[in-house]
């Protein structure tokens, strides 16, 4: 284990630097440093020696140049009994400890407002090359990009008597090729996304890079037997799932957290006080109310069975009333909410098992793009944030829908969205009444969300009917009509669109076409 005699500090993110730069220098450590690194451990008192005063060559530039010397990266890259007689030929001394951090890029570009001639200047260029350096020499030279590792590299000097493990080395190393991969990515997306709209390569990029970063295990994997983990995008993560707080309940697991995105997302659809409970990640049952309890009761309501067990999402603050009714309802396995208050908590904690989280304010839908991994490759879509108004749809029938039925296609339009293909939605007076979802034939996701209402003893006569995707025959028609729905929204666009639409006419139903689908596999 090569001892430390000398480091070069360069950060942006000055965090904790000057502790560890102190505990350095009482190993005896040499401190290089460059511009306001090396002004604020001086100003501690430290000795310090300048990088441009190290090399005999001036920062320039106003700093874009100042670390790329072969005095530099010759000490980082040399190899020790290897290329000790050049070294010493070119007065190159060895570097054995790199701490950088690199120019914020990722901050500069989430502020609102930045302009490009910003971006560009926060592109670090001599961080990751001395990143680089040191990670391919790390036999030789720890490297530190993370001031959440300066203890670790401390504690290492004290047990081994001023030296770091081989292992903690090839750790840190690997953590220095992450960021810096990570950084360039985050560039390149950030370039990407600015080129011009006509560009034939738009807005899909030719190169994809995802920005993510571990925060912690989970419990499993979809089965116990599969391992998992929580990733999160470095950006702006509040009203997100991968941002919220846990406040009480079980670890999670990869199946709790898939379950709650689905209700998040769908829930955040609304503007007033909504409910979604979802059961594998489909919506069993969906309402709007008043109040949040009116709005649980009816989305409880529509399949009691299903949502045993279930993952509940609420778009505003969780009140006690609520979640004491809840628990008399119901088992549950993890309920979001934007916040939640100490009274409400209280009443919670009477399933300590349960898990609760809290995302604080629900954000809108981000455009960012959709992966799914598949055999050798990528799926990448732009996300599915359409929103569908009145103004949009086409009347197809003779008769028109009432400004009532209007507002429940909408509202089960909305969550046809969100359940699997091919879905078909019940709904009236703002709550769903059956939901069928996943099946091979639409018709039989029709017959299925006949039977959650039945087997809940709701009315469906009268009620509004969404498909996700345009009937290829009328045989779905046929089958709302003898449950008694009243109106339709769809896509339309089917061969057969004018068959459909003479089954609804026949029956007496409104149909509408929105002139887009909303499939979800």
């Amino acid at each position: 284990m090569p001892p430390i005699r000398r480091a070069l500090i360069s950060v942006s993110d000055k965090s904790g630097v000057l502790e560890f730069a102190r505990s350095l220098h009482t190993f005896g450590v040499e401190i290089l440093s460059t511009g306001g690194t090396a002004s604020v451990l001086r100003d501690a008192g430290l000795p310090v020696k300048e990088v441009s005063e190290y090399t005999g060559f001036p920062e320039i530039m106003t700093g874009r140049v100042k670390t790329l010397h072969p005095k530099i990266h010759g000490g980082l890259l040399g190899r020790r009994g290897m290329d000790d007689a050049v070294m010493r030929e070119h007065g190159i001394a060895p570097i054995d400890l790199l701490v950088v951090n690199l120019y914020p890029f990722e901050a500069t570009v989430a502020r609102s407002g930045h302009t490009r001639d910003q971006a560009i200047e926060n592109i670090d260029i001599g961080g990751p090359a001395l990143l680089r350096a040191a990670a391919k020499n790390h036999a030789a030279v720890t490297v530190v990009v993370d001031s959440g590792d300066y203890g670790r590299v401390l504690a290492d000097l004290q047990t081994h008597q001023g030296a770091v493990s081989e292992a903690l080395r090839y750790e840190l190393a690997v953590k220095a090729f992450a960021h810096s991969a990570r950084y360039d990515g985050a560039i390149a997306n950030y370039l990407a996304a600015g080129l011009p709209a006509n560009n034939p390569h738009s807005p899909l990029p030719d190169f994809y890079a995802p920005q993510f970063h571990k925060l912690h295990e989970l419990r499993y994997g979809e089965n116990p037997h599969q391992r998992a983990a929580l990733y999160s995008a470095d950006a702006n993560l509040a009203g997100t799932l991968a941002g919220a707080r846990q406040l009480q309940g079980k670890e999670l697991s990869y199946n709790n957290l898939a379950d709650a995105d689905a209700a998040l997302a769908c829930v955040r659809e609304f503007e007033t006080p909504g409910c979604v409970i979802v059961k594998h990640a489909n919506p069993c049952g969906v309402a709007l109310g008043k109040t949040l309890l009116q709005a649980y009761e009816q989305a409880y309501q529509t399949d009691p069975s299903s949502a045993f067990g279930g993952i509940i999402a609420f778009n505003r603050p969780l009140d006690a009333v609520t979640a004491a009714k809840i628990l008399a309802n119901q088992f549950v396995e993890l309920i979001v909410v934007p916040e939640i208050g100490a009274d409400t908590l209280k009443t919670l904690s009477a399933k300590p098992n349960m898990r609760v989280l809290a995302t604080g304010p629900l954000q809108k839908p981000s455009s960012e793009f959709e992966c799914r991994r598949i055999s050798g490759g990528l799926l990448l879509q732009e996300a599915d944030h359409l929103h569908t108004t009145v103004a949009d749809l086409k009347m197809v029938t003779h008769k028109r829908p009432t400004e009532k039925q209007l507002a429940d296609l909408l509202f089960s339009w909305t969550v046809a969205k969100f359940a699997k293909s091919n879905a078909i939605v019940y709904a009236k007076d703002g709550h769903t009444l059956g939901i069928g979802a996943g099946q091979p034939s639409r018709v039989m996701s029709a017959k299925i969300a006949v039977l959650k209402a039945q087997e809940a003893k709701l009315e469906v006569r009268g009620a509004v009917m969404a498909s996700d995707a345009f009937f290829p025959f009328r045989d779905s028609v046929d089958a709302a009509a003898s449950a008694g729905i009243s109106a339709i929204i769809q896509p339309g666009g089917s061969l057969r669109d004018a068959e459909v639409i003479a089954a609804a006419d026949q029956h007496g139903i409104a149909m509408v076409f929105t002139g887009i689908r909303h499939f979800r596999h």
